[in-house]
Formats: C-alpha cells, structure tokens, sequence
C-alpha cells in the first residue's frame, strides 16, 4: 500500500481523483498520527508504486505501508 501526504487539502483531492480515473483503488483519509502533513489529508492506495505523473504537484511525500510501518520512497521538497 502507498500513502501520499499533501501540502493542500485541494492537492490530495486532485491526486485521489487522478488515481481513480487511472483504476487505482485509493480513499481520501486523515494523515495517520505517525506521519506529519501540512493539510493533514493524505490518500491511500492499493498499489506497490505509484506513478509520479498521477500525482498534484503539491504532494508533500509518498510512503510504503506494509501494515505496520511507514517507509518513505519520495519527497518533494
């Protein structure tokens, strides 16, 4: 599973809306307490890795959850 934090609320609804029309199963969600969010919306995806062009240029960062741990892969910074 990916999750996607954001700089903007308006971000994270952006990409959500980019994954589903791509067919990626993803929900719009509350940033879990272990990771840290300016808007502190993220969105969850049901996927390994995420294509970069599905994403708002706002994001803030994009993590690998395994169940139990967050691992960050990307950051835009």
């Amino acid at each position: 599973m990916i999750v996607v934090t954001f700089f903007t609320h308006h971000a994270a609804q952006m990409t959500h809306k980019m994954l589903v029309s791509s067919g990626v199963d993803s929900k719009m969600s509350p940033v879990p307490r272990a990771l840290s969010s300016s808007c502190g919306s993220c969105v969850f995806a049901q996927c390994d890795s995420i294509n970069e062009e599905l994403l708002d240029e706002d994001f803030e960062a994009v993590y690998s959850f395994d169940g139990k741990n967050y691992i960050k892969i990307l950051s835009n910074e």
